[in-house]
């Protein structure tokens, strides 16, 4: 089983090797970025993506979204620091088959990979119960209002690009991203650009 591994953060592509060490059934290939992450999909046919949310260009959400319009079937596993329930629902809405905290056991990796290998469907057991007793705080948190391309536009906002940066980095027009943009300040209540990125600050999206 080939697994493709997208991390820029050499300690944790490290810790996941030694995670992988002893298993001979798995063959682990590796990239830092959407751009090279999307490379080794194309060359190394791998069975399985584990692609971090934060990568530093484009996120492991737009990374995921262009794998899928390649090959729809491909099995991906978001990976990621933040363990709000609503990252999770974001990356199963997006077509991921998985999600896993890296703040939480290690050996989550291993068994969301042979999970979601056999055909199935991965949450680490409190991210599960998260979800399920989330309710209305996770419809009611204003991150549930937003798709994954309006929150792939809001992190890269956070992170001081402008829209016509925005627009060639996801491969969208100029018109496009101010359009969406405008949309987002009105779902989030927010008047201005300034607050729009203040707000994907706060809430740790940048």
């Amino acid at each position: 089983m080939r697994v493709l591994i997208v991390d820029d953060h050499p300690i944790v592509t490290s810790g996941c090797r030694a995670v992988f060490a002893d298993d001979p059934e798995i063959e682990l290939l590796e990239a830092s970025d959407a751009s090279s992450g999307e490379q080794v999909f194309l060359t190394g046919d791998p069975d399985i993506c584990i692609i971090d949310i934060n990568l530093p260009t484009v996120s492991g959400y737009e990374l995921a979204r262009r794998i899928l319009l390649r090959d729809d079937t491909m099995r991906i596993i978001m990976f990621s620091m933040n363990d709000d329930p609503i990252f999770a629902a974001r990356a199963i809405e997006s077509g991921a088959k998985g999600y896993v905290s890296k703040t939480g056991d290690p050996h989550d990796l291993l068994e969301a990979v042979y999970e979601v290998a056999r055909g199935g469907v991965y949450l680490p057991p409190a991210m599960a119960r998260s979800l399920a007793f989330a309710g209305p705080a996770l419809t009611q948190s204003p991150l549930s209002k937003l798709n994954s391309r309006e929150m792939e536009i809001l992190r890269l906002l956070g992170a001081g690009k402008s829209l016509a940066e925005i627009a060639w980095m996801v491969h969208a027009s100029y018109k496009t991203v101010a359009n969406t943009s405008s949309l987002m300040r009105q779902k989030l209540g927010v008047r201005s650009s300034v607050e729009l990125v203040r707000f994907a600050i706060e809430r740790g999206i940048a």
